[in-house]
């Protein structure tokens, strides 16, 4: 049994939300679109994670309600900022930004799905009765 096998039934996916597992959750989209739209607001709360890290790292610890840092609070504030970094990205009332700009970007590069393939064709279908009613 693999660690992620054990860890998945061990706590449920809402809990704590490891980055396989979220990778995983990706992978099983079917919708491109959707994948992108999810990657983008995971590469956002990656982002802010990381500020809200390094913005801790710029505080004063001496007489904190902590006490001193030691691995276990460093380990904990981990868990901490990196639900919180995606709640940021994932609100759209306290979004950054980035995952938006990302996803309308990187839109214009995926390939047409399958339901946007067959309404073009369904609209260029309706446009030629048009163009051969007029002639008509």
């Amino acid at each position: 049994m693999s660690y992620t096998s054990i860890q998945s039934q061990s706590l449920p996916a809402d809990i704590i939300n490891t980055d396989v597992q979220t990778l995983d959750n990706i992978k099983r989209i079917k919708s491109q679109k959707a994948q992108l739209k999810k990657v983008s607001t995971e590469f956002e709360a990656i982002f802010v994670t990381k500020m809200i890290s390094a913005l801790d790292k710029t505080v004063d610890r001496e007489g904190g309600i902590f006490g001193e840092d030691n691995k276990y609070m460093d380990k904990f504030k981990s868990f901490i900022y990196n639900e919180v970094g995606r709640q940021i990205a994932s609100n759209p009332h306290s979004t950054v930004g980035f995952a938006k700009q990302i996803y309308s970007q990187m839109e214009k590069s995926l390939p047409k799905e399958t339901d946007e393939i067959t309404q073009a064709a369904q609209t260029a279908k309706a446009e030629a009765y048009k163009k051969v009613d007029k002639e008509i």
